[in-house]
């Protein structure tokens, strides 16, 4: 049996919730195809989260990992592309702001994501959950997290899959916010179909 790393954010700036966060710890240690889950929640500091992903990771040797975090605004499941070597944008849950400073000093320009995310979409669609693959990760740090594992892994010469998935609001967030959203239930399932394609 394989391992994946599901890792979600906790709630940040005016969110007082975060579905990755529900997400990740409703599929931790669940059973998907041929992947046990592994889940961890992740700070949301710029000093901190990569950190905490790559220990988790170094711990666990995970054969794959998923990165979920919320994109307020967006309207279906959205596979990222690829991370960019920078970060900044707003604040951090510690009150830090950063404007476009490298992840790594010196790093390539940016890393695609080795997930099937054409797979992951097609999948989706034949579920009538809506998706669709989105070409920037911003540079907060969904972005951040993306590309320092992806780094990672390059410079370890590891290829197993990883890479990151950005979901709307929940149904509860939207009543106060009036953006788009889907059900928990639905974006817990889109989790589950997506890991099931690594299968």
């Amino acid at each position: 049996m394989k391992t994946l790393l599901l890792t979600g954010f906790e709630p940040f700036l005016n969110h007082p919730s975060n579905p990755t966060d529900h997400i990740a710890r409703a599929l931790d240690g669940e059973q998907i195809g041929n992947y046990i889950v592994k889940s961890k929640i992740l700070p949301v500091a710029f000093d901190e989260s990569a950190k905490v992903l790559l220990e988790t990771e170094g711990e666990l040797s995970p054969d794959a990992v998923m990165m979920l975090g919320l994109a307020a605004g967006r309207s279906s499941i959205t596979p990222e592309r690829i991370a960019i070597n920078v970060q900044g944008g707003a604040v951090d849950n510690k009150g830090v702001k950063l404007e476009d400073e490298a992840i790594v000093p010196e790093g390539p320009a940016g890393y695609f994501s080795t997930l099937p995310i054409h797979a992951f979409v097609q999948a989706l669609h034949e579920q009538d959950i809506p998706a669709s693959i989105s070409n920037t990760a911003g540079t907060y740090l969904c972005n951040k997290v993306m590309y320092s594992m992806l780094h990672s892994l390059k410079e370890r010469g590891l290829d197993h899959p990883a890479g990151f998935v950005h979901i709307p609001y929940s149904h509860d967030m939207r009543l106060k916010t009036k953006s788009p959203s889907l059900s928990m239930r639905e974006m817990e399932t889109a989790v589950r179909i997506m890991i099931q394609q690594l299968t």
